[in-house]
């Protein structure tokens, strides 16, 4: 039997804790190992327990939800934890900074169980959790504030195909349909975004975005 997705809950308020940890534990592919009220202690669980999805809010005392995700995701950890931010706060500007820090994925507290439920799986597959035509929308309505003067496109290192499929990927497209663009079959789409991935040394399809938007890809 595969092991169950271990998640620890972040969360300022006990209730909301309570209530997620009831819910992910009801479940028989996840199990809560950990919970705790501020971000400076997720990050310290974190390191003791090895989850593999934090559930993080934004505003939290101590340590902000956001400043946490940099702690455990961002760029430069040896060991990333992939994050799904949930929180109250439906404000363009946090999902940025959320996404800029290192989550994978978004969504609001006021989302259905199996909404929360879905995002998690998703995020511990390595998957981004939003949406690529949201994703897209988000990332590009920041792209003069996430992409840098410097570097080159030519200096890519990516196969032509490769960089035809990330360009895909950044202008909102599923695997589905960068398929029927391509004339190429799906489980072909998943190869070469793997190989994206892999070769960019990136966590998912939002990282994926915003690399494209910062290397002029896409505008």
């Amino acid at each position: 039997m595969t092991a169950p997705i271990r998640v620890l809950v972040c969360d300022d308020q006990a209730l909301i804790r309570t209530g997620f940890a009831t819910i992910i534990d009801a479940q028989p592919d996840m199990e809560t190992v950990g919970e705790c009220g501020d971000g400076r202690a997720a990050v310290d669980l974190a390191g003791r327990l090895n989850p593999d999805v934090v559930v993080m809010d934004v505003r939290m005392p101590v340590l902000d939800g956001i400043e946490a995700t940099r702690l455990l995701a961002g760029t430069g950890v040896a060991h990333p934890v992939k994050v799904l931010v949930v929180t109250t706060f439906n404000l363009d500007e946090y999902v940025y900074a959320a996404l800029r820090a290192g989550a994978s994925g978004f969504l609001l507290k006021d989302a259905p169980p199996a909404q929360l439920l879905h995002g998690i799986r998703t995020v511990a597959t390595g998957a981004a959790l939003l949406a690529p035509e949201v994703t897209r929308q988000l990332v590009g309505r920041y792209a003069a504030r996430i992409r840098p003067v410097e570097g080159a496109p030519d200096k890519i290192p990516l196969a032509p195909r490769e960089l035809e499929v990330l360009r895909l990927i950044a202008d909102g497209l599923s695997n589905s349909e960068i398929a029927a663009t391509l004339v190429i079959s799906q489980e072909t789409v998943k190869t070469y975004v793997s190989r994206i991935l892999t070769k960019l040394d990136l966590r998912d399809r939002v990282q994926a975005v915003v690399y494209a938007y910062r290397r002029g890809l896409v505008t």
